[in-house]
């Protein structure tokens, strides 16, 4: 069993607090989060993003042991995911998430990376834990 950790501290109301995360690895360090961030455009981070940040390297790093085990090697993968937030009556919901992947494999088989593609989008284990709509677009480029 892996266990990491992240942590968050909070001062003040939900709109003139102010806030900071960081990680377990230090990757993240007291960096800034609030209202502005989540919201707006202000200056930090927000809960989404990372949100974002960590599906896309799980898929692809999913994805990379999808393709060896297929017999192909990417020279790049690059994926992006757009997470959703939506006002509910019941407050915000993660609605979706949807994963832009362009990825440069020489040699690649469309149908066998098609296949990579999905097995690793319904597998990655951010992508299991999201209980919301995945959805992706994924491009081979020669």
């Amino acid at each position: 069993m892996i266990k990491r950790s992240g942590s968050a501290v909070w001062s003040g109301g939900i709109k003139d607090g102010k806030g900071n995360i960081s990680t377990q690895s230090g990757a993240l360090d007291n960096t800034q989060y609030g209202f502005n961030t989540r919201f707006e455009n202000g200056p930090g981070t927000n809960p989404e993003e990372l949100i974002g940040a960590a599906h896309a390297g799980c898929f692809t790093m999913a994805l990379s042991g999808q393709l060896g085990e297929a017999g192909m090697t990417a020279q790049k993968l690059a994926t992006t995911a757009t997470v959703t937030l939506d006002k509910t009556d019941d407050g915000f919901t993660i609605s979706a998430v949807h994963l832009n992947l362009v990825a440069t494999i020489p040699g690649a088989n469309q149908e066998a990376f098609e296949a990579a593609v999905l097995r690793a989008k319904n597998n990655c284990p951010v992508s299991k834990l999201l209980n919301a709509t995945i959805t992706l677009d994924a491009r081979l480029e020669e």
